[in-house]
């Protein structure tokens, strides 16, 4: 198995954040990939989160954790960052600006950390999910721990 020592790692443990690494098979067939983690994992879709990298109408990259069952609604990201349009980047460059390929993108330890904008949803587990820099290795943790780590916005992040 791969090094557990990611970039995200080392930003969890620099930050002093409770964590447990989790790991499973990751499939490069699968249509999503954060619902495949979940079901891997035996973690129910909702507690499993997603990162998606994103670009504002002004050029600025962010980023937005939404559980893995669900969809970004681009404009309440756009209007959390204070854009007038958001729309999904290029995966190359978001392998780019963070530093992780996709199917692997953490919003923690990015190469150049980006906003990040957490659904609110996430309040309601003790616990969830996210990337752990790597396919294959997830990070969970308690939603606070995340939000104070990286300086998050909290809000409804979800398409109808």
């Amino acid at each position: 198995m791969a090094s557990k020592q990611t970039p995200a790692v080392r930003a969890a443990e620099a930050a002093k954040l409770r964590f447990r690494l989790l790991e499973y098979a990751y499939d490069p067939e699968a249509d999503a990939i954060g619902l495949q983690a979940a079901e891997a994992m035996g973690i129910e879709p909702a507690r499993v989160f997603k990162t998606l990298v994103c670009v504002l109408d002004g050029g600025e990259m962010v980023c937005a954790a939404i559980p893995s069952d669900a969809r970004l609604s681009l404009k309440a990201l756009a209007a959390a960052a204070g854009a007038k349009r958001a729309e999904m980047s290029d995966p190359a460059r978001a392998e780019r600006a963070t530093g992780y390929v996709v199917g692997g993108i953490s919003p923690l330890g990015q190469k150049r950390r980006l906003r990040c904008f957490l659904d609110e949803s996430a309040g309601a587990h003790a616990e969830i999910v996210v990337n752990g820099g790597r396919r294959g290795l997830q990070i969970a943790l308690a939603p606070a721990d995340l939000v104070r780590a990286l300086g998050a916005v909290v809000l409804p992040l979800l398409a109808e």
